[in-house]
């Protein structure tokens, strides 16, 4: 096996690679990456569940296929100078770089050793701009489940339809849901989970482009092909919350909020909030205004936030973080906030436009309120 290419273009497809490559598996190759050599140099990392296969132009002499440590072999890559790195592998695995005066010489792996990555059969496709598919997926990973109990709910619902694409996030304590219309769905209305440890990746290998993203649903896994690259998982199965029934849409109470104003009251007052002394965030919702007090045993903090519409002298607790993470994902500048009791789930929306984003919080019992 033996090739040429410019480090920086090799560096970018081992990196991609690589996030998926095993840190400890019983098969010692796939903690490594497969580079194979023939009309271009394709390199794959997978760990059983997602694996990465990424293309790149470069001059191949000698084809072949081999499976390299990625660690070892990214540190290498990166550590040498901006020029043209040769490679070259003989019969026994031994691999030896050069760039400019650098020489590294390691060992291989043989690439029999490597599992296949699986066959993903065209079932139903949709196409999406990489930016409005990475906005998605950042605006609503933040609410994915990390508890094994429900493993249906450690991914994200994709729901396609006429409308277009829904993606849901659902963790027990909050919901946060995106949609954007498609211009063109193949095979008509259809739903999968993607895992979120999965959607982490694509949103890291999605540049902000109008470049489409492929996506493919086959009988067990999912297909997602952005540019050069394609990322395959497994599919969740299960039953997914029925978020339409859990999301309360006929809320008494609504006022309209600055995001961001709203965001630095929450931030004042959670300084008193730590890992070790925890506490809600206590809102009460007023004419014109919402009153944001925290106690701990570090100290009492209050500060008071500007909103449109009469909260009804509304108290209802939150914790801190679940409902900052809500207001910092929520693509608008201004939310709207229904409300309906202390025990009532929180609902954000955008406060103008169409309905793109919705985000739910579930409260904190408040002690007085029974």
């Amino acid at each position: 096996m033996k090739f040429s290419c410019e480090k920086l273009f090799l560096q970018s497809a081992v990196n991609t690679a690589s996030r998926v490559a095993a840190t400890k598996s019983s098969i010692p190759a796939l903690e490594g990456i497969l580079l194979q050599a023939d009309a271009q140099l394709t390199i794959s990392g997978y760990n059983m569940q997602t694996g990465i296969r990424t293309t790149l132009d470069a001059d191949i002499t000698e084809e072949g296929a081999l499976v390299l440590p990625s660690r070892l072999f990214g540190e290498i890559i990166r550590r040498m100078p901006d020029d043209a790195i040769s490679f070259s592998a003989d019969k026994n695995l031994n691999v030896h770089l050069t760039c400019g005066d650098v020489d590294y010489n390691i060992q291989a792996l043989s690439a029999e050793d490597y599992p296949d990555l699986p066959v993903v059969e065209d079932q139903y496709s949709i196409r999406i701009q990489q930016k409005t598919l990475r906005s998605m997926i950042a605006e609503t990973s933040f609410a994915v489940s990390t508890d094994e109990v429900r493993p249906i709910h450690t991914g994200s619902l994709f729901e396609i339809n006429e409308g277009g694409l829904t993606i849901v996030s659902v963790d027990g304590f909050r919901l946060a849901l995106r949609q954007e219309p498609l211009d063109m769905v193949s095979g008509g209305t259809f739903s999968f989970v993607a895992p979120g440890t999965a959607l982490n990746e694509v949103e890291k290998i999605c540049d902000d482009t109008d470049e489409e993203v492929l996506i493919t649903l086959g009988n067990r896994h999912l297909l997602f092909e952005v540019g050069n690259n394609q990322l395959i998982c497994r599919r969740l199965e299960g039953e997914f919350l029925d978020y339409k029934s859990a999301i309360p849409r006929t809320n008494p109470i609504i006022v309209t909020a600055d995001t961001k104003a709203l965001m630095q009251s929450i931030d004042r007052v959670s300084v008193v909030i730590s890992e070790k002394q925890k506490s809600p965030v206590q809102c009460t919702f007023t004419d014109g205004k919402v009153t944001m007090t925290a106690k701990t045993a570090n100290g009492e903090a209050k500060d008071i936030c500007s909103v449109s519409g009469d909260g009804n002298n509304l108290k209802i607790g939150f914790n801190n973080r679940y409902l900052m993470d809500a207001l910092k994902n929520a693509p608008a500048d201004t939310v709207r906030i229904e409300l309906n009791t202390g025990i009532s789930p929180c609902v954000i929306l955008p406060a103008e436009g169409e309905e793109k984003f919705l985000y739910m919080v579930l409260p904190v019992r408040l002690k007085n309120n029974g």
